[in-house]
């Protein structure tokens, strides 16, 4: 009788264990490469946000210049009554291995649940992906020999892999237009060490660049006539600009301290997202479209990047160390709402999740 009670409780621990790991994410790798990209500093000038009275101190640091004394989020295990709750998904790069040559894509739901490892090769570098506006793929780019990146399209449901470019340089940050016609991407070459924003058709035919676009991180207005980028055109520091996709109206629209790049558009056309701060004091910013009342929106020191808003405009996806102040592979995908609250942490590994994409 005692041998079959302790089998029931052997049992009951083993379930119990398992229910409580549901919907949890598998650990996975990182990247060499990824440090470099989020510790890499640019030239700094006073600025002082209203928005919280964030300041940035500009300051000589390391790339381990880790942030301390971030607050530890807890997680909602569940949201009663809520009338707007994140809804779509969410693609990035997933640093399953702790090596940049073999970074992943992944994807969740936009409330943390539904984990998937998209690809599938642990041998190559694999980022910035995006969903196509219909949901039903997703684009990024792959290492496939030296300086040379491809982009691909996979679609959701059968998993197939269509390769869009052919040996063009490094062709990254692909985006399909809101009308599903076309992609806008960043190429740079070896020869000619610059880096151009493209477009090419869905299928990856008409490549070319826009004329004047130089720079990097492209990303589309709602209405599909601007492109929004990060660029140095002028020779000082990194600022974001608009263009139309012909060429024509380029305009520097933000004056902030330290931009990287990874920026998005609201869907009303309203506002943008972007970060900017020195290494490892990184925030998110939120302003007007035309580039006025820059604010900060994420809480301070948590080293905030990459962001990306909601199709229904309400929230914004974000990579910060939050819960993980000290650990070079800390990075984690947070969510918060554009009017600053609600801060919510979606992924919990012990490797970096970064440059994460919301789609429907």
């Amino acid at each position: 009788m005692i041998k079959r009670e302790k089998i029931f409780i052997i049992s009951w621990l083993i379930v119990f264990t398992l229910a409580c790991n549901i919907g949890m994410a598998t650990p996975l790798p990182a990247d060499s490469g990824l440090l470099a990209t989020l510790s890499a500093s640019t030239p700094q000038t006073d600025f002082t946000p209203s928005y919280f009275q964030a300041t940035l101190v500009p300051s000589a640091t390391s790339q381990f210049d880790f942030p301390t004394g971030a607050p530890t989020l807890t997680v909602p295990t569940s949201v009663t009554a809520e009338t707007d709750p994140p809804l779509g998904k969410i693609v990035y790069t997933c640093q399953i291995y702790k090596v940049q040559a073999s970074n992943q894509i992944c994807m969740i739901n936009a409330d943390g649940t539904g984990f998937r490892r998209l690809t599938t090769d642990d041998n190559r570098q694999h980022y910035y992906a995006s969903l196509a506006p219909d949901g039903k793929s997703v684009l990024y780019s792959a290492f496939r020999e030296k300086n040379i990146y491809e982009i691909y399209e996979m679609n959701l449901d059968s998993g197939a892999i269509k390769q869009l470019t052919n040996k063009i340089g490094v062709a990254n940050a692909p985006e399909v237009s809101p009308n599903g016609e076309f992609i806008v991407f960043m190429r740079w070459t070896i020869h000619s060490n610059r880096n151009l924003i493209y477009l090419m058709d869905r299928d990856g035919g008409n490549q070319g660049n826009i004329p004047r676009a130089e720079g990097w991180d492209p990303t589309w207005s709602p209405d599909g006539k601007y492109i929004l980028f990060a660029s140095n055109l002028d020779g000082g520091a990194t600022q974001l600009y608009t263009i139309r996709t012909d060429g024509k109206e380029l305009h520097k629209i933000t004056n902030l301290p330290a931009i990287r790049g990874r920026s998005d558009w609201s869907p009303d056309g309203q506002f943008i997202v972007t970060y900017s701060g020195e290494a490892w004091k990184r925030e998110v910013y939120i302003l007007n479209a035309d580039g006025t009342n820059a604010r900060v929106l994420t809480p301070a020191g948590g080293n905030s990047q990459g962001p990306s808003i909601s199709p229904d405009g309400k929230w914004v996806v974000f990579t910060a160390y939050f819960d993980h102040p000290n650990d070079e592979h800390g990075c984690e995908i947070y969510i918060i709402r554009t009017n600053g609250t609600d801060l919510r942490r979606l992924t919990n590994n012990d490797y970096c999740d970064y440059q994460p994409r919301w789609g429907p």
